[in-house]
């Protein structure tokens, strides 16, 4: 019992410890996915990923007002958690091996897949195989999505990169590039803000496991952060958040994952 108590409270070697004994909480998450994470005008958070943050940091002990937020963009996640600058990261983190070999995930609290956003009017691509060296795609810098695409159905598309996938999708508007490739529940929220001008190929072809990323070697703090998403899952919260946030978009949302052990 005493053990317990210090691992989950006192004992600062652990994120859980250095979050009870601070009463505060880094979480890096993305400022720029619609219906997922967005800081607002108004420097507020709102989204999924942003309920899922809030939820685990309740359940850690953590007032919602005591929550610090960073940025979190595709290139830095590791490096957020591995430098000590984020406790946990929850920003559409695909759980990958290679990822694993850096950090530590909990998940999958979410599973999507890989699609293409493009002009409303764009009759030339139904699908990653229609891409041809007369294309441009775009992704984020540090994505393995265009990559993906790349390798496996369109060796000779022209890709660009952007730090963020809102800048690619403003290239998109621009014609400046011609389409937008990353998870489809991303793109989802993209197209749900200019629906009159955008719109998801609706062909994904690949499975994208989301992880809350935390530090290695801190099995304490991981059987926390799983029983927090499980609960959250449980509760109901889960679908309830998401709903709320992506439902108006039109994306199917599927059931709950079952969280790896």
């Amino acid at each position: 019992m005493l053990l317990l108590a210090s691992c989950a409270g006192g004992d600062e070697s652990t994120m859980v410890g250095k979050v009870n004994a601070n009463d505060r909480m880094t979480i890096a998450v993305s400022y720029d996915q619609p219906g997922l994470s967005v800081r607002r005008l108004d420097g507020s958070y709102r989204g999924f990923d942003i309920d899922v943050a809030k939820f685990i940091a309740k359940e850690l002990g953590v007032k919602e007002q005591n929550i610090v937020w960073k940025e979190a963009q595709t290139g830095n996640r590791e490096t957020l958690l591995t430098s000590g600058e984020a406790d946990l990261v929850v920003s559409t983190y695909s759980i990958t091996d290679k990822r694993k070999e850096t950090i530590d995930f909990v998940g999958p609290y979410f599973v999507a897949g890989q699609d293409l956003l493009v002009r409303v009017n764009e009759s030339r691509i139904d699908g990653p195989k229609s891409l041809n060296a007369s294309l441009r795609l775009c992704s984020s810098a540090g994505s393995t999505s265009a990559a993906y695409v790349k390798d496996q159905f369109a060796k000779d598309v022209n890709l660009v990169e952007y730090a963020k996938f809102s800048d690619c999708v403003t290239a998109l508007l621009a014609d400046n590039v011609d389409a937008v490739t990353t998870d489809d529940v991303i793109l989802a929220g993209y197209a749900a803000q200019n629906p009159e001008l955008l719109r998801v190929v609706g062909d994904p072809f690949s499975k994208e496991e989301y992880g809350v990323g935390l530090h290695r070697d801190d099995p304490t703090s991981k059987a926390k952060v799983q029983a927090a998403l499980q609960k959250m899952i449980d509760t109901g919260a889960w679908r309830k958040s998401l709903e709320a946030n992506i439902g108006s978009s039109g994306y199917k949302i599927p059931d709950p994952p079952k969280l790896a052990p």
